[in-house]
């Protein structure tokens, strides 16, 4: 008589899975850091990481487009589109190029965003609104 193959000791998958949420809470904690300090070098409250949604408004604002682009996150495909645009904005408001804003802060989010925190990437204003007349607000 052998054993069952498709069976997995108890012990093992309980193993798996503590190991599996402390990685997953490393790495969130990790990301709460690096939005804390991204948001604390653009001069907004580093407070904001860790509130869901509204961490999201003021990442649009470090970005300069207007908090209404918060819905069109909500739209499916769209959201892809309006992401990749804002990361670029994000990306050229730290004096960042578009390929660091796709590739560093679109495709790779957290190795991205982490270099904007911890590298010497200065804030120098809302990108989104360099081009813009003076009379937009936001």
């Amino acid at each position: 008589m052998g054993t069952d193959p498709t069976t997995i000791d108890p012990a093992v998958s309980t193993g798996i899975g503590v190991f599996g949420t402390i990685i997953y809470l490393a790495l969130a904690v990790f990301g709460i850091v690096v939005f804390w300090k991204t948001f604390t070098k653009a001069g907004q409250p580093g407070w904001a990481a860790i509130i869901p949604i509204y961490n999201i408004y003021v990442l649009l604002k470090v970005a300069g487009r207007p908090g209404w682009w918060l819905i069109l996150l909500l739209i499916p495909i769209v959201n892809i589109v309006i992401l990749a645009i804002v990361s670029i904005d994000v990306a050229k408001s730290f004096g960042k190029d578009t390929v660091f804003g796709v590739v560093g802060l679109w495709l790779f989010s957290i190795i991205g965003y982490a270099i904007l925190a911890f590298g010497d990437a200065q804030y120098r204003g809302p990108a989104a609104l360099a081009g813009q007349q003076a009379a937009y607000k936001g």
